[in-house]
């Protein structure tokens, strides 16, 4: 029997015009404005309109660490959704925008897989409706408005060594890490240190995500400090006058993308930070839509519970007002044999002994989740042909001394039936299931004590090292009056620990924090452990070496 790709089984289904998925939505015409047939950007009017209309119950998908095995967290919120959608639930699925770094690179698209996926595919993982662009756009106003300043006069003393303003694009490109421009002489501007991060490490990714609305992102982005006068203090982007111009370029990119799932269950797709090096979740005003349009909105984490998780619990709930009601943990065998030290080329032979010796990162994601975040959770076990009664009932029997639940899920083969009985789990838990939702720190903790509580409750570490520069930087902002925010932790997603190569559930570690810095328009510190970039590079063989188009525009090798 054939195989078929991700996109050919995107490309053969028949969708429905977005006008009809949004009206099975709820959505009113005024609030639609169409990109052709099959997309659409949601006026945010339609979220002050609901206001006065309670909100469902929010699912939380997450997942344990990642590994080259794959887990399927994205296909599985899309199964999920539609597993719900199949039980009669009035039911919405909120995700990520896919960054072209990665579908151009190792890990390809973000849109699901197999019968679990949000289509177009090919649109939603490559320009989209342009959200990306106008975000990298307002990020580089920003840059020139302040190479501008200095160039017309530097009237606020602003310290060309000092700016921590980088330009922004949307394609790993080692090569823009750090860079030398401003060369040509007087006219070219002057020569200074710089550098790109991709766009979806942006602040203004991050302030669009988190923004309740366009004036409210407009305030944030005066907020942001990009980088310090000779005298040591900052300057913001209300001091160069740049917020209007840039809010104006986001004011189409601020309103969610409405799209459907091969299963015609109305999907938001909307925002995508890194969950490594930024918050990790999708725009707080499309969850906060689905969660007035339907009963239940199945949304995820990016990463694993440690990054993503973490982050939606102590930044996106937090500023939201957000309560889950369930989570989701996803694994396979595969990659938790991945974690017991086998190698990919031998993950598809039984290994109980690997197995039993992977489970440690399972279980500490799973206890992360019930414990320290207080969520009623379920662990949904993506299948494949290779994985043994006897593997499945060893995950069972490990989760259950937990006590949560393990399900089979089969939505790459089956869609929204292969879900249903994780739907059921889920549903039970958001009617039944013990909730003490929780975050991992209060903010009144001083900025150390948040980085700690993290890596001793969460990454299970000894304790905290500060490199030097980190440690002048924290006294900065402490001095700065910056202690009331949360932490956006920025490390490998690889491991608990601050070392990829630290699989399982490592114990006897200690997290370097190699620096840190405010971003101050989205409202957190971000904290640096490890070897963390904000710029990827390609891999030895890109994935773009596979994708093509014919003369019908035909798209092919996307996945």
């Amino acid at each position: 029997m054939e195989i078929k790709s991700d996109i050919q089984i995107a490309q053969e289904t028949k969708m429905k015009n977005i006008v009809e998925i949004a009206e099975t939505a709820g959505i009113d015409d005024k609030y639609i404005e169409t990109y052709g047939q099959y997309k659409a950007k949601i006026d945010y009017k339609l979220l002050e309109d609901m206001k006065d209309k309670p909100d469902g119950k929010l699912i939380l998908v997450t997942a344990i660490s990642p590994t080259p095995a794959g887990e399927g967290k994205t296909t599985t919120s899309v199964g999920l959704a539609d597993a719900l959608h199949r039980l009669g639930k009035n039911t919405m699925v909120a995700l990520r925008e896919p960054s072209l770094g990665p579908v151009f690179g190792i890990k390809g698209g973000a849109a699901g897989g197999g019968y679990a996926q949000v289509v177009p595919m090919e649109d939603i993982n490559l320009h989209f409706t342009g959200d990306m662009h106008a975000i990298g756009a307002a990020n580089n106003l920003i840059a020139a408005m302040i190479d501008n300043h200095i160039q017309q006069g530097n009237s606020m003393k602003i310290d060309p060594r000092k700016i921590t303003w980088k330009r922004a694009i949307d394609m790993n490109d080692r090569q823009l890490r750090h860079i030398v421009d401003g060369l040509g002489g007087k006219p070219s501007g002057g020569p200074r240190e710089d550098g790109f991060e991709i766009t979806v490490a942006s602040e203004i990714m991050a302030i669009l995500c988190l923004a309740h609305n366009i004036d409210d992102m407009k305030e944030r982005i005066s907020k942001v400090i990009i980088g310090y006068t000779y005298d040591d203090e900052p300057v913001t982007v209300a001091d160069i006058k740049a917020q209007g111009a840039a809010a104006a370029l986001l004011k189409d990119a601020l309103k969610p993308n409405l799209v459907q799932t091969l299963a015609y269950t109305p999907a938001f797709i909307h925002g995508g930070p890194f969950a490594n090096i930024a918050h990790g979740c999708n725009s707080l005003m499309a969850t906060k839509m689905a969660l007035k349009l339907s009963d239940y909105t199945v949304t995820e984490a990016g990463f694993a519970a440690d990054l993503g998780a973490e982050k939606f619990v102590d930044i996106k709930c937090r500023k939201g007002g957000l309560k889950p009601s369930a989570c989701v943990i996803v694994a396979t065998v595969r990659a938790l044999k991945y974690h017991g030290g086998v190698a990919k080329a031998e993950l598809n032979k039984e290994n109980l002994e690997a197995l039993e010796k992977g489970m440690p990162n399972l279980l500490q994601h799973l206890e992360n989740v019930t414990q320290k975040y207080g969520l009623p959770a379920v662990v949904a076990i993506n299948a494949f042909p290779t994985d043994t009664k006897a593997e499945l009932d060893l995950v069972e029997e490990k989760c259950r001394k937990l006590g949560v639940n393990v399900v089979q899920s089969d939505v790459w083969a089956k869609g929204g039936a292969g879900g249903e009985e994780l739907a059921k789990n889920v549903l039970d838990l958001c009617e039944h299931g013990e909730n003490n939702f929780k975050y991992v720190y209060p903010l009144d903790l001083s900025i150390k004590d948040k980085i700690e509580a993290i890596a001793k409750n969460v990454y299970r570490a000894d304790g905290v090292v500060y490199e030097m520069n980190a440690k002048k930087q924290l006294k900065r902002l402490e001095e700065l009056g910056f202690n009331d925010l949360p932490i956006c932790m920025a490390k490998t997603q690889f491991s608990f620990s601050d070392n990829k190569n630290l699989l399982g559930a490592p114990r006897g570690f200690e997290i370097t924090i190699t620096s840190i810095k405010v971003d101050a328009g989205a409202g957190f510190i971000v904290a640096n452990a490890g070897s963390i970039m904000t710029m990827p590079g390609l891999p030895k063989v890109p994935a773009a070496e596979k994708i093509d188009v014919d003369n019908n525009g035909r798209i092919t090798g996307l996945f």
